[in-house]
């Protein structure tokens, strides 16, 4: 008979088990029993860590709450309420919001005890505020709600982008947010005794422009654009360069219509590249024809050697702000002259185009407009030239013989070495008025001067104030001036192909002179005169009668003041 050792020790090993789940049952019998009780004990009462405006009313009846909490929160209607929604918040008055408490329903409301044991616990250590029930005037809470919700709004940021001194610059895209008018009336009405304050969940208003927008153009244009200069590689080793440290003139990022665009401003890129490579550069010159040595002479026209800047430029764009070449070689073409030898030769001035008279003026001043009627006499002017009285004539002062003569200065009259030549002037402008020749610059007086015509004159100082016209038909015109013993007479001539109406509009606007009183030697006295505002039409015609152009000038002219010389 065999005997086996490991009998005794499993018995000892059952019986630990049995004891084991011995002690488990009777805890959980001890538990349940607890919890019977517990749920005896609480029913009909307020569930554990309940509390209503900061009360807590736990374990209370109902009647019991509705009494504790009309007695702790009385006075519930005299402060104010904060409402916060996201990060920003406001404020209301209670009492003239019209909102009030019913009470009795609002512990009625609370909901019940929880069966669950883990809730039931949970309860001794954490408080829930519960919902009131509110009573609601809504002609005084209609407004104080739609107050809130303005003052809970956020205007969302819209970003841009920019280059500052070839760095690139950016402000994000801020998403700003809204309340749903709904959804904050049922916080609010439910929660305002909560002395926390009542929290609502704004709603994202995103940003006309995204964010990944900006950084898409951050990333992209931008950072291609300052990577480095573009270079335009011209003639004789010059080059034209647009600097990283310009970048940010030429190129911008506006926003329009609800995104941001990349624009280039090719006219200042090309001012910007032209300015170093023009030396490279020849312009054409038409042929030039001059009678001062008393017969016809010409000067051949000379053909131009230019940049094509759109040829050019053509990639400009693609250069700056995507993958195209940062460096280019200019493109240079040949132009003609619009006006040769030939054509000066066969040229003819038999024609007066336009034709003007001024008379008036004193034997200094005469002496200075016959100067000046001296040098321009025969200057002729080439088709699409300029003229320019004051390059034309070059300096006129004492060394060229003029004499001091009456000028306006500062508004009153005054003397000058070369005063008088507006007189010239106006009747230049006149003629070529007349001759239906663009006008480029001219500068009325500042007051009417009654031997002019009114809005149809000129002043002129030397190398500050000029005179020039464009001949702008397809012939050379002469100037021809003529004096008299107290006139000048300037004709255009040439091919005459228009005709010019001018339009006076009248005077308006009066406005009386004020008085001076001078001291100084060289005051001269004058009675004043108003001044007053004007206009002047030219229509300009063809031969057949057809309109070509049509402009009014306005000119306001100030009061001549009345100065008293002491």
């Amino acid at each position: 008979m065999k005997v086996s050792g490991n009998h005794g020790s499993g018995r000892a090993r059952n019986r630990t088990g049995g004891i084991v789940v011995g002690v488990l049952l009777g805890l959980v019998l001890i538990a349940a029993l607890v919890y019977l009780a517990d749920v005896m004990l609480s029913k009909d009462r307020i569930p554990r860590g309940t509390t209503v405006g900061g009360v807590n009313i736990s374990n209370m009846t109902h009647e019991e709450a509705r009494q504790t909490l009309e007695t702790e929160l009385h006075s519930v209607y005299t402060e104010p309420v904060t409402v916060i929604a996201g990060e920003a918040t406001t404020q209301f008055d209670p009492a003239t919001s019209g909102l009030g408490i019913d009470w009795e329903a609002t512990a009625a409301g609370v909901p019940e005890q929880s069966w669950n044991p883990i809730a039931r616990i949970t309860g001794l250590f954490t408080e829930t505020e519960a919902p009131i029930v509110s009573i609601v005037d809504p002609v005084l809470f209609g407004p104080t709600l739609d107050r809130m919700m303005g003052e809970l709004y956020r205007e969302p940021v819209t970003g841009n982008v920019a280059i500052d001194n070839g760095a690139v610059v950016s402000n994000p895209s801020l998403e700003g947010q809204a309340v749903d008018r709904a959804v904050l009336e049922d916080r609010v009405t439910d929660y305002w005794l909560d002395p926390e304050g009542v929290e609502v969940e704004p709603v994202a208003v995103p940003a006309p422009i995204s964010q990944d927008r900006i950084e898409e153009l951050v990333d992209g244009p931008a950072a291609r654009a300052v990577s480095g200069p573009f270079v335009v590689r011209g003639d004789e080793g010059v080059q034209g360069v647009l600097p990283v440290e310009r970048m940010g003139e030429i190129v911008t990022f506006p926003a329009i219509d609800g995104d941001i665009r990349v624009e280039v401003n090719r006219e200042l890129a090309q001012e910007i590249l032209a300015e170093p490579l023009a030396e490279t550069e020849t312009e054409p010159k038409n042929a030039q024809i001059s009678f001062t040595s008393g017969s016809r002479v010409v000067t051949p026209e000379v053909d131009g050697h230019e940049i094509d800047w759109d040829q050019t430029l053509a990639d400009l764009e693609a250069g700056l702000v995507w993958d195209g070449p940062r460096e280019v070689d200019a493109v240079y073409v040949d132009t003609v002259a619009t006006f040769t030898a030939a054509d000066a030769q066969a040229a003819t001035f038999n024609e007066v185009m336009g034709e003007f008279t001024t008379t008036g003026f004193s034997p200094a001043s005469g002496t200075n407009i016959r100067l000046t009627a001296e040098m321009v006499n025969g200057a002729v002017v080439s088709p699409g030239d300029v003229f320019s009285l004051n390059n034309f004539t070059g300096p006129r002062g004492a060394a060229q013989g003029f004499v001091d003569s009456g000028i306006i200065f500062e508004g009153r009259s005054g003397t000058a070495i070369g005063g008088g030549i507006s007189q010239f002037a106006t009747t230049l402008y006149n003629a070529y008025y007349f001759a239906g020749l663009e006008d480029i610059t001219h500068t009325p007086h500042s007051y009417y001067i009654s031997r002019y015509p009114a809005g149809r004159e000129a002043t002129i100082y030397d190398g500050a104030i000029d005179l020039q016209f464009r001949n702008d038909t397809p012939y050379p015109v002469m100037i021809e001036a003529e004096m008299g013993d107290n006139s000048v007479t300037v004709r255009i001539k040439g091919v005459n192909i228009r005709e010019v109406q001018s339009i006076n509009n009248g005077r308006w606007a009066p406005t009386q002179p004020s008085t001076l009183r001078v001291s100084d030697d060289e005051c001269i006295p004058s009675s004043g005169a108003p001044g007053f505002t004007t206009s002047d039409t030219r229509v300009i015609r063809d031969l057949a009668g057809n309109e070509i152009t049509r402009e009014t000038v306005t000119t306001v002219y100030d009061p001549q003041p009345n100065v008293i010389c002491s």
